[in-house]
């Protein structure tokens, strides 16, 4: 934005600058893409009928793998397809359409369910694997734009992911029509996620690292046991710090006989007591009201607590109060 010369001194008329005017348009057509595709994935959902619960039941009740295999743009969108499955609680993986003509048909076993995706549904790769997984009895899920195509009559269950237009202005590039085959797959996993009850703990086992992963795994899961220092009330300053010293952590544990946590000894107390207290019991000297966090509690609410503090190291709780372990700064 930039106040316009011609605008009289003073004034508060503001105008779009050069750049502005001309990337008006852009996001006019930007907008209208962004509208269209949404209602491609609306009209896919109209759409859906007793097929999608049979296609659902198959993978439920499946004793292996979901195998997804697809070739190009599909194969793309199926590589996303069979991850977002994996991650949350059906096993899966995808294998290249061409190279299962070549050999990896191996990796598809009598116990699997196999999501052939094709749009045109007459894809020569994906069609041609159907007699050699028929002839072996391994069940089937299209996902197609044509359910009267060769894929689409040939398979156990055929999903129908067409759209009206690509948003491509020559209608040809996949856009739309991968669009809709995505979401049909994101919807065939939370429908499978909802029927095992799957919850965030269970998620938190399968994807423990990243941003996603702090969001859902919890504490006791990673708290620090080994090597922390633990020493009792009575102990000496003097032997507390040697404790201390011989700990790669920041703190030393100060705990009753049951466990209890009574307070934390950092080196900042030490130094704080001096010298001359080297002889006085640790309780004289600790820090009585440490930070603490909940054993139960997840790693995003420790770490904001940690950065929110500006601390070292949280004291992990457990049931009945029980000291669990130390909680440091992930480095990811």
């Amino acid at each position: 934005m930039r106040m316009d010369a011609a605008a009289p001194q003073g004034s508060n008329v503001y105008v779009l600058d050069p750049l502005a005017r001309v990337l008006d348009p852009l996001v006019s057509q930007a907008r209208e893409a962004l509208q269209q595709q949404a209602r491609a994935i609306s009209q896919v959902g109209t759409r859906l009928d007793e097929r999608f619960t049979r296609a659902v039941r198959m993978l439920h009740g499946l004793e292996g793998h979901v195998v997804v295999t697809g070739l190009g743009k599909s194969g793309h969108i199926g590589r996303k397809i069979a991850a977002t499955l994996a991650s949350t609680g059906t096993p899966s993986f995808f294998v290249h359409s061409a190279e299962a003509l070549h050999g990896d048909l191996g990796m598809v076993t009598e116990r699997d369910v196999v999501i052939l995706i094709s749009y045109s549904g007459e894809t020569r790769e994906v069609v041609q694997l159907l007699p050699f997984l028929q002839e072996r009895g391994i069940r089937t899920i299209a996902l197609a734009g044509a359910l009267d195509s060769t894929l689409g009559r040939s398979v156990d269950v055929a999903l129908d992911v067409s759209v009206e237009r690509e948003i491509c202005p020559n209608d040809l590039a996949p856009t739309c029509s991968t669009l809709a085959t995505l979401a049909m797959g994101d919807v065939l996993a939370v429908s499978l996620m909802k029927l095992r009850d799957f919850q965030r703990d269970d998620f938190a086992q399968l994807h423990p690292g990243g941003a996603v992963g702090r969001r859902v795994t919890r504490v006791a899961q990673v708290t620090l046991r080994d090597g922390v220092a633990v020493v009792p009330p009575e102990t000496t300053l003097g032997d507390a710090l040697l404790e201390l010293a011989s700990s790669p952590y920041p703190m030393a544990l100060v705990c009753g006989r049951n466990g209890g946590l009574r307070g934390v000894l950092t080196a900042d107390d030490v130094r704080s007591a001096g010298k001359r207290a080297m002889d006085r019991p640790v309780s004289e000297v600790m820090n009585e009201t440490p930070p603490v966090i909940a054993a139960d509690a997840f790693i995003s609410a420790a770490e904001e607590r940690l950065a929110l503090d500006n601390l070292p190291a949280l004291v992990v709780i457990g049931e009945h109060d029980h000291v669990e372990g130390l909680y440091l700064p992930r480095n990811e």
